[in-house]
C-alpha cells in the first residue's frame, strides 16, 4: 500500500482494526523498552544485593535528565522530518537528519563530561548515601561513558518511525532487550562484574543495535540517508528542532525533580531500603504505563487525521476505544499490584527487609491505576488534535501542582507512608482535573458528534 492510500484509510477503515494496526507495533516496542529497564533491576537485585537496587534507584533522576536532553533533539527532529517528508522537501529532510546526528553528539559529549566530572556531588544531591553511592557511581560511570551512543540510538529510533519504518524501530528495541537479557547474567554472575556489568550490558546492547539501525540510513537508494554536506549545524533547523523538543524536555525535567524529592523523602524518613522499594514499584508500574503509551502512539495519527477532516464521530470513537483498552491495562496493573504485591517484589529481591517495605508500597502505588489510563489517554488526545498547551498543562499539573506539594507536606504527618500516599493522591486529583477539562472541550463538538 502506498503512503497516500495508507493516509486515506485513517478516515475510512473501521476504527477498531485501525487502532490495533497502528498501536500494536508501538505497544510491542514500548513493552520491550520497559522490560529493558526491568531486566537490569532484576539481575542487579538478585546478583548484587538489596542496596544495589537502592543505588540504581538513585540514578533515576540522572537518567531522566539524560532522557530529557535526548528527547529534546530526537522528538523535535523526528517531528520536523515528518513535516518535510510530507512536503517532499528531501533536501531539508536530509539536513535535519545530519543536524540531528551532530546535535546528538554535542549534547551527549557535554552531558557526559559535566556529569562525570561532578558525578559524586550530583549523586549525593539525588540522595546517595555512603551505602548506596558506590553502586550508583559504578553504574553511572559506564552509562555516561556510552551516553553518546545511547542518544544516537534513541534518536535514530524516533527518526525510523518518521521515515515510515516503525517495524525496524520495533525490531531494534526488541533486539536491545534480548541482547541485554543475555549479557546481564553473563557479566554479573559469570564475570563477577556486579552492577558495573549490568551497565556494560546496557551500553553494549545499544551499540550493537545502533549498528543495525544505521545501515538503514546508509542505503544508497534511500531518500533519507547519511551523506556529505548535511552535518554542519543550520540555525533555522536547530531552532525548529529545539522549539518542538522543548515540551518533552520540560516534562522529563519535571519527572527528574519529582524523583529527586521522592528519593530524598524516602531516604529521610525510611532509609536506603525505602529508596530501593521505590525503585521496584516504579519499574513494575512503568511496564503498564508503557503499554498505555503504545496505545496512545497508535491513537495519535488516527485522531489527528479525523480531527483535521472534521470526522468527529470517528475522532471520539478512537478516543473512547483507546481509553477503554488503556483502562483495562491499568486494571490489570491494579490487580497485580494490590492482590499480588509480594510476588512482584520478590521478582526483584529475596531480601526480607526490602520485601517488607516494598510490599505495602506496591499496593499504594497501584491502588489508583484504574484512573491513570484515562488521564494518560486524554492528555495525549489533546496533543493529537493540536491542543499541545492543554496536554502540557495536564502533564505538568500532575507532577508539579499535585504530586510535589504532597511529597513535601504529607511526610510531615505520615512519615514514609506520606510519600506513598502522595503518589496515588496526585494520580486521582489529576484524573479529576483531566475529566473536567475534557468534558468542557467535548461540549464544543457535541452538536456535531450527535
Amino acid at each position: 500500500m502506498d503512503n497516500k492510500a495508507a493516509t486515506l484509510e485513517l478516515g475510512t477503515k473501521p476504527i477498531g482494526k485501525l487502532l490495533w494496526q497502528y498501536a500494536m507495533p508501538a505497544i510491542i516496542a514500548m513493552t520491550a523498552a520497559s522490560l529493558y529497564n526491568m531486566v537490569d533491576s532484576i539481575f542487579i537485585g538478585h546478583g548484587v544485593g538489596a542496596l544495589a537496587i537502592s543505588g540504581l534507584a538513585i540514578t533515576f533522576p540522572l537518567m531522566n535528565l539524560s532522557t530529557a536532553f535526548g528527547a529534546m533533539v530526537g522528538v523535535g527532529a523526528a517531528t520536523i522530518l515528518s513535516v518535510r517528508l510530507g512536503q517532499k522537501d528531501y533536501s531539508s529532510a536530509n539536513r535535519i537528519l545530519g543536524n540531528c546526528l551532530t546535535m546528538k553528539v554535542i549534547t551527549g559529549v557535554v552531558f557526559m563530561a559535566v556529569c562525570l566530572i561532578w558525578l559524586d556531588p550530583i549523586l549525593r544531591f539525588f540522595g546517595a548515601t555512603d551505602n548506596t553511592l558506590p553502586y550508583a557511581r559504578e553504574y553511572m560511570q559506564v552509562i555516561l561513558a556510552g551516553n553518546i551512543f545511547t542518544h544516537i540510538y534513541f534518536g535514530q529510533n524516533a527518526l525510523l518511525r518518521s521515515i515510515s519504518k516503525p517495524k525496524i524501530a520495533m525490531y531494534s528495541t526488541i533486539m536491545t532487550v534480548l541482547i541485554n537479557t543475555a549479557l546481564d547474567p553473563l557479566f554479573i554472575y559469570v564475570f563477577g562484574w556486579g552492577i558495573r556489568g549490568a551497565a556494560i550490558a546496557t551500553v553494549l546492547s545499544q551499540c550493537i543495535c545502533l549498528v543495525y539501525q544505521t545501515r538503514f540510513f546508509l542505503l544508497r537508494d534511500g531518500i533519507i540517508r547519511y551523506q556529505k554536506g548535511i552535518y554542519a549545524l543550520h540555525g533555522r533547523v536547530v531552532k525548529d528542532i529545539l522549539s518542538i523538543g522543548l515540551a518533552p524536555f520540560l516534562m522529563n525535567c519535571c519527572a527528574c525533580v519529582v524523583v529527586i524529592f521522592v528519593n530524598k523523602g524516602l531516604l529521610r524518613y525510611g532509609g536506603d531500603l525505602a529508596v530501593g522499594a521505590y525503585g521496584i514499584v516504579n519499574r513494575v508500574g512503568f511496564i503498564f504505563a508503557m503499554i498505555v503509551m503504545g496505545l496512545n502512539q497508535g491513537m495519535q495519527p488516527i485522531a489527528g487525521y479525523n480531527f483535521g477532516a472534521r470526522l468527529f464521530k470517528r475522532l471520539m470513537s478512537v478516543y473512547y476505544k483507546t481509553m477503554v483498552y488503556a483502562t483495562l491495562v491499568c486494571l490489570v496493573a491494579f490487580c497485580v499490584g494490590v492482590f499480588l504485591p509480594e510476588y512482584c517484589v520478590r521478582l526483584f529481591t529475596h531480601d526480607d527487609e526490602l520485601v517488607l517495605i516494598a510490599t505495602p508500597a506496591m499496593v499504594l502505588y497501584t491502588c489508583t491505576f484504574p484512573v491513570v489510563g484515562f488521564q494518560m489517554v486524554t492528555t495525549n488526545f489533546f496533543q493529537s488534535i493540536g491542543k499541545a498547551k492543554i496536554s502540557i498543562f495536564l502533564s505538568l499539573t500532575r507532577q508539579m501542582i499535585f504530586l510535589l506539594p504532597g511529597l513535601i507536606v504529607l511526610p510531615l504527618y505520615y512519615g514514609t507512608y506520606g510519600i506513598w500516599y502522595a503518589i496515588p493522591l496526585s494520580d486521582f486529583l489529576s484524573a479529576m482535573l483531566t475529566a473536567i477539562i475534557f468534558f468542557i472541550y467535548r461540549r464544543q463538538y457535541k452538536a456535531i458528534i450527535n
